[in-house]
């Protein structure tokens, strides 16, 4: 096995929650090796590209990529072509990954932090908890923000274009992570529309009839965003585009009680018998918070544990850091992005939160 972790820490707050990160899985004792890496805007300043070809080609070397978030007002008026995010679609093109998971669940921990009523929560649950528990797949390199783009004279242009192939091996992630779920999918498209969704609809029923054991349904995108707030629990895994995707798991990161909480895995072909992957927190730099010991490294940590569970197959290690977290905020310890004011609660900083959850992981 392929332990070498390839780690962009990359700007903002990024280097303080990978930190943290690095530190949980150091706490394992599974011998990783960690291999730093520049990429985004550090990477502009010190060598003139957002992603320079050497850190791709290390990337490429290891076992998986951790990141933790590129960007920051300081390249703003760089063209769009040198920007710093262009770090982020280089390393999903360069490493191949197309599709992105991003779960997002209600800690019971968190009940307070989350904006919707309890009605709204129990509404559509199967068990009828005040929680949810859902699976977005995104499709990473397709869409909109891959298409032709361009300005002619006072009109600017944007094309989506998706080919059946790429809907496809997406879908068929869908399929893969609703069967160890709770096997239900729901495609969301705007197939009333647009050309390229109504390509989405018919490759899913093509796809769907090689996984009958999963319940298969479909949803407008504009109600899908409605129907997360009025009743989240009615949903298991969602696949959609690249552009719906980022969208809609950032509102349903919302609904867990900050951004702050979420992981994300970018997954791809298999890679010596794993997938290749690219883990990160689904936040970005949040430049403001940068060096004030502020910022919530619980979605780059939760990151940590998807890497093991997709790259490395080590379900159980996994495991071990997620009930190190509910075990942390079981507690009462809060970063400011989540802290309710709670009597049991403590208001922790990065590195207090990451400290944590290393005691209750040993």
């Amino acid at each position: 096995m392929n332990k070498h972790i390839a780690l962009i820490a990359g700007d903002g707050i990024g280097p303080e929650v990978t930190a943290e990160a690095v530190s949980v899985l150091e706490a394992l004792g599974e011998g990783f090796t960690f291999v730093p890496l520049a990429a985004g805007g550090n990477a502009i300043d010190a060598a003139g590209e957002a992603l320079p070809p050497a850190t791709l080609a290390a990337a490429r070397e290891c076992g998986a990529v951790l990141l933790g978030a590129v960007g920051g007002p300081q390249w703003d008026g760089l063209p769009g072509h040198k920007r710093p995010e262009r770090a982020l679609l280089g390393l999903r093109a360069g490493l191949g990954v197309f599709a992105n998971l991003r779960p997002a669940y209600l800690m019971p921990q968190l009940i307070n932090a989350c904006p919707l009523k309890e009605e709204a929560l129990r509404a559509g649950n199967p068990k009828g908890e005040a929680l949810f528990d859902l699976l977005i797949v995104r499709e990473l390199t397709g869409g909109l923000y891959f298409g032709e783009q361009g300005r002619r004279g006072d009109t600017a242009f944007d094309t989506e274009s998706y080919s059946r192939g790429e809907i496809e091996r997406a879908l068929q992630a869908g399929y893969q992570a609703a069967g160890r779920r709770r096997g239900k999918l729901c495609v969301v498209d705007k197939a009333n529309v647009l050309e390229s969704s109504r390509l989405w609809r018919e490759t899913a029923e093509t796809v769907s009839k090689a996984y009958p054991h999963i319940e298969t349904s479909y949803m407008y995108v504009d109600n899908c965003a409605m129907q997360l707030i009025r009743a989240p629990g009615q949903f298991d895994v969602l696949v959609t585009s690249n552009l719906f995707g980022d969208i809609l798991s950032d509102e349903a990161a919302a609904l867990t009680g900050s951004i702050g909480m979420l992981p994300s895995a970018s997954l791809g072909n298999l890679k010596d018998g794993r997938p290749a992957g690219l883990y990160e927190p689904i936040h970005g730099s949040a430049p403001d918070l940068a060096g004030r010991d502020q910022a919530n490294p619980i979605g780059a940590i939760l990151s940590a544990a998807m890497m093991l569970r997709y790259s490395f197959g080590m379900e159980e290690a996994a495991r071990r850091i997620e009930q190190a977290v509910a075990s942390a905020l079981a507690q009462g310890l809060r970063t400011r992005d989540i802290a309710c004011c709670g009597p049991e609660e403590r208001t922790a900083g990065t590195k207090e939160m990451g400290e944590a959850v290393r005691r209750c992981l040993r």
